[in-house]
């Protein structure tokens, strides 16, 4: 997870998706309820986790994260023959049952395919083969593959070397892999492997990962409990940067290819494997070399289903007899915004009015007064996970749950619904609204100086109902009469937008994308009932349903809008259905990732070798 633009705290549980209907079908209009931010948090919800749960709850796209797009228009995704309602009045819903308001897929077992997939459910239950891939996995954990933001250009920078290491180590760990499926290297250290498939007319499928982590922070290696790049087995978990993010993954897939070939299986759709080797620092080196690559091989739109990192765990949010599991469907848009300011200097015993600093300070005041308004649309993201979280949750405030149900056609209602997700869970002003934070600030090189030139970095999640052109155009309304009524001109993103006779008389103002990577919110992957989606659902299901110790009434699916940003930013082109999810209980991480003492449950890790296992199985079958 990239640390300057994807968060660490992924929202974890959000909820399946309502998608509305055709042009011909039903609603026509999508009202949308904004408030401007201010109100008191009042009747915060006394359990702190069920509050982070819920608000990772409302991440979910749902197949429409923008009302009115093509995605907006999908189909809802329904449990083929299962039976859909409204949820009754006073509780939730069984997670057997589909609702219209929150479709829920079936769970879907390979069955052309159900000998091979039982033999080798088999095979991974055996502690040989435990063993043997914890120790994979440890081995991975122990190359320090650490991506930095002032990495140079591969080849340039001999900080990338540490990767070919890791090449050496993945093709004598899996030498049957590497030495059976054509295997490509694109910018020296992004790894491309290509599984040919009998029926070359279908669609190939592509599991990316990303082979890089985040630096350990010296002054925090005393705090591991056991060293960062040790990749211990102590008998329960596997410790070590890698270990949650993202090298599980990569070692789980490859485990799945390894197991599939042994066995002989040869699929009839074409399987891709594309491994991103800086997706922490921003991907460019590695992902964005490889979507160049994916593109000129298989063509624009030529991916049939494309499946990273992200999403959340799944798990228990809403009482112990109901699972949620959260694939991401879409992810927030990206904007760093430099401010920048020039005045004149001199000698600080003789100051102006009002010193450089001075000025950007007025400025970034009037950024942080100004928030973006937060918004739940109807058919949104956060406005399904509600509708999700209020059908099928065991534990949810009935205030909520009788809302939800009213705002399917009250406006009056939707809008109550909005005040009381921002009033009980704080951290809803993150889902519902476009975020702003001052981040990076410059200014003065010495104390009797002034400073003659400042700056500030104000960084931006972008909400699924926005665009980087209303980001922009809120920043510069924002600081504008500020700007005029101090004297300063400004120039933002390339426009003059000065005003006032006295403009520039104090300094002047630029505005620009700090470090040219702004991203619009991604498009929304598509969730109707014929989607590719609903292969990938219903392996989550399945996996989570077949595993030994499973004793929970019943999977629901919940899919969740990311705030972050992963390598699948990249993708945009190969496919319209990606999804970004990660196959672990939530309580199998031992501390999350980017953080000390990071570690997977080695028995947890397991199930992600199933569930790669089931989805290539599944996807050759049903796709």
């Amino acid at each position: 997870m990239h640390t300057n633009t994807k968060d660490t705290a992924i929202l974890p549980l959000v909820l399946p998706s309502q998608t509305p209907t055709d042009p011909e079908g039903a609603r026509t209009t999508v009202p949308t309820i904004t408030r401007r931010r201010g109100r008191p948090f009042w009747q915060r919800l006394a359990l702190l986790l069920s509050a982070t749960v819920l608000y990772y709850a409302f991440f979910g796209p749902g197949g429409l994260a923008r009302a009115g797009t093509p995605e907006a228009k999908q189909a809802p995704l329904a449990a083929p023959g299962g039976r859909s309602r409204s949820p009754t009045r006073g509780g939730p819903l069984p997670p057997s049952e589909s609702s219209d308001v929150c479709p829920q897929p079936a769970a879907l077992a390979p069955v052309r395919y159900g000998a091979l997939a039982e033999e080798l459910d088999r095979a991974y239950a055996e502690d040989a083969f435990k063993l043997r891939a914890y120790e994979t996995l440890g081995g991975a954990i122990r190359i320090p593959t650490e991506s930095y933001d002032d990495l140079g250009p591969v080849g340039e920078d001999r900080r990338w070397d540490t990767f070919a290491k890791l090449h050496e180590y993945l093709e004598q760990t899996f030498p049957r892999v590497f030495e059976t499926v054509r295997v490509t290297k694109v910018n020296t250290y992004g790894i491309v492997l290509h599984w040919q498939g009998t029926d070359e007319s279908a669609l190939p499928v592509v599991i990316a990962a990303h082979q890089d982590v985040v630096p350990v922070e010296p002054a925090t290696a005393s705090d591991w409990i056991h060293p960062p790049y040790s990749g211990l087995y102590d008998g329960e978990w596997i410790w070590g940067r890698g270990s949650c993010d993202d090298k599980s993954d990569l070692i789980a897939s490859l485990h799945a290819l390894d197991a599939l070939l042994e066995k002989g299986f040869k699929p009839e759709r074409t399987f891709v494997w594309a491994f991103g080797f800086d997706e922490e620092a921003s991907g460019a080196q590695g992902a964005g070399h490889l979507a160049v690559y994916l593109e000129e091989t298989y063509g624009t739109n030529g991916i049939a289903l494309l499946i990273d990192e992200g999403g959340g765990a799944f798990g228990t949010p809403y009482g112990d007899d109901v699972i949620f599991a959260v694939p991401s469907l879409s992810e927030k848009g990206y904007l760093d915004v430099r401010i920048e300011l020039s005045t004149k200097g001199g000698h600080s015993s003789v100051p102006p009015k009002h010193t450089a600093i001075g000025l950007l300070s007025a400025l970034i005041v009037a950024i942080e007064e100004h928030p973006h308004e937060a918004a739940l649309v109807r058919g949104g993201g956060p406005y399904n996970a509600t509708q999700c979280a209020a059908t099928y949750a065991p534990e949810y405030p009935e205030e909520l749950r009788r809302l939800a149900r009213a705002a399917v056609d009250s406006d009056e209602a939707l809008a109550g619904l909005r005040d009381a997700l921002l009033d009980r869970f704080p951290r809803f002003e993150a889902i519902l609204r476009t975020t702003q934070a001052v981040d990076l600030v410059q200014g003065g090189v010495k104390v009797n100086a002034l400073p003659e030139k400042v700056s500030a970095v104000v960084n931006h999640r972008i909400a699924e109902h926005s665009s980087v052109a209303e980001l922009k155009e809120h920043f510069t309304n924002a600081i504008l009469p500020v700007a005029t009524r101090l004297n300063l001109s400004i120039e933002a993103f390339g426009a003059n937008v000065s005003h006032g006779a006295g403009a520039g008389k104090a300094g002047s103002v630029v505005l620009s994308d700090a470090f040219g990577t702004g991203l619009e919110p991604s498009p929304v992957t598509p969730s109707g009932g014929e989607d590719p989606y609903h292969v990938l659902a219903g392996t989550i299901k399945t996996t989570i349903q077949s595993a030994e110790g499973y004793n929970a009434r019943g999977v629901v699916v919940a899919p969740l809008l990311q705030i972050g940003n992963t390598d699948t930013r990249y993708y945009w082109n190969l496919t319209r259905n990606i999804v970004r999810y990660k196959h672990v209980n939530d309580g199998d991480r031992f501390n999350g990732a980017h953080t000390v003492n990071e570690a997977v449950r080695a028995e947890g890790w397991i199930q992600s070798i199933r569930f790669y296992t089931k989805f290539i199985l599944n996807a050759d079958e049903y796709l």
